[in-house]
Formats: structure tokens, sequence, C-alpha cells
């Protein structure tokens, strides 16, 4: 077992993984203490100006990837539907990216237009890539849940039965909240499973007891971060209260010395200046 497959078999501890979107964000949360970290595909495809779910950030992703696969961190990458319909070129990129330093990788089953590929469809990619890059864990994602089935249980038991037979290393089930569902859920499959957290839903400590094995953070942190930028610079233009995360924020040395991948609480303090540019507060 893998050092991040062993992550998902502590009864009791779930593995909380946050998710990133840039090398900054990334280091900055190994500093935190977070042993490995996932990429969240919307918080990819938004800073780049591209939609997400629309395998429009192929090349976004291996870009990111290159980057934080030399972290201190282990690294799981959501790619979405994994970019292409073809069993092959996802597994192409499973091998692409595991060469990388990925660890893991998100594949799901949910389609752009907001429909669900076809169970054989999904199931082939995963035992393609589990086929050619089998020390990679491999999240195998239903949307069923997410989508707003009207009755999504007996879906999501079909797909995750399918998906566990085609070599899945764990199941995703975002949108599933309910405790009674998340129970009965975990109590059906053989491999862990992995949920989102939302702030309406159940804390870490109730999931944990619920038996789930993973909590993805998911785009959570990338819309929050959004969101603190965007009420700083309303709150200085409109005379206001800055957000306690402009108030709390990490100084300007601290934020520089990240490409270095050391802990915000290394960095000495003081200023930090480059040439021929004035030197900036820490």
């Amino acid at each position: 077992m893998t050092p991040f497959a062993a992550l998902h078999h502590r009864p009791g501890e779930p593995l909380l993984l946050p998710n990133a979107w840039d090398h900054a964000c990334a280091a900055a949360l190994a500093g935190q203490g977070f042993a490995a970290i996932g990429t969240t595909s919307l918080g990819v495809a938004a800073a780049a100006g591209l939609p997400d779910g629309a395998a429009a950030t192929r090349r976004e992703t291996l870009r990111l990837t290159r980057r934080l696969g030399r972290g201190r961190f282990l690294l799981s990458v959501d790619i979405e539907a994994g970019f292409s319909d073809d069993p092959s070129e996802v597994a192409d990129l499973a091998v692409e990216l595991a060469e990388l330093g990925a660890v893991g990788i998100n594949l799901e089953d949910g389609r752009e237009d907001g429909t669900l590929a076809p169970v054989a469809v999904h199931a082939a990619k995963l035992a393609a890539v589990k086929a050619a890059a089998p020390g990679l864990f491999v999240n195998a994602r239903t949307d069923t849940h997410w989508l707003g089935l009207p009755d999504p249980g007996p879906e999501t038991g079909r797909r995750l039965a399918a998906y566990q037979q085609a070599g899945a290393d764990g199941v995703f089930v975002p949108g599933l909240a309910e405790p009674a569902a998340i129970e009965a859920l975990v109590g059906r499959i053989a491999v862990p499973l992995n949920v989102l957290f939302t702030p309406a839903g159940p804390p870490l400590a109730r999931l944990a007891e619920l038996g789930v094995a993973r909590v993805s953070l998911g785009s959570l942190p990338y819309r929050a971060a959004l969101a603190a930028a965007v009420g700083t610079a309303v709150a200085v233009r409109d005379g206001g209260a800055l957000p306690d995360a402009a108030a709390s924020a990490p100084g300007y040395a601290a934020v520089a010395a990240l490409h270095e991948d050391r802990p915000l609480d290394q960095v000495p303090p003081g200023r930090i200046g480059r040439p021929g540019h004035r030197p900036w507060p820490a």
C-alpha cells in the first residue's frame, strides 16, 4: 500500500484533503501540516479564464502538476472526466501525471451537459488507468447526487459497484451529505468513501463517525479566497471594515518565500526587496 493509499485506511481518522489551484496555495497548506493536497478543477479553470468540466484545462492541469509534483506533500490531481472519452488517452494522461509526481487522481462520470457518462465508458477509463499506472490511487467520482437525480441511491450503488470492479481504489460521491445515507453507503462498498465537505453538512468529526475515509474541500478554498479578495477591495473603496482574512493575511516576505516551499512560520520577519524595487513591508 502506498503512503497516500494508507491515509485512506485509518478508521475514525479520515484524510482531510484541501484543494489548491496554484503553487502558493499548495505550499501554504503544506506549511500548515497537510501531508496530502488535491487540486480543484474549478479553481484551475477559473484562474485560467476557462470553463470547468469541459475538457478545456488539460494543459493547465499538466503545468500545475509539473510544479506541485515536486512539493513536499502528496499530490492528487482532479482531471475532470479525463479530458477524453478514449480510455487509452486517459491512461496516457495518468501515466504522465504519475511521472510528474502525482500519487492520485480524481476521475468523474459527470458530463458538461449535465448528464452522466455511460457506466461502461467510465469503467473502461478506470480499468485502463489502473492497468497503465497501477501505483496511482484512482478515486472514481460519480455525480449522481451532485446532478440532483430524483432518487440517486440505486444509480449510485450500480455505478460504484462497476467502478470498484474496474479497479477504483476509492469512490467519491460529491453532494452526498445525509448522515444515514453516508453510513449506509459505507456499509455497502469495499473501498474508501470520499465525500465533499459543505458548510451546511456534517462536520469532520461526524463524518469520521459515519465511516468516511476522505473528506475533500473541493473548490471551497478557492471561492473563499475570491470572496476575500473582492471583499477587501470593496471595503477599502467604501470605507468599510476589512474582512477577517485581510486582517490576518501573511506578510509579503512570507508569501514571497513560498517558492522555496518553506512554512510561513519559518520565514524570518522584516522586509524584503528586489533589485531596483522599493522594499515592501513584511
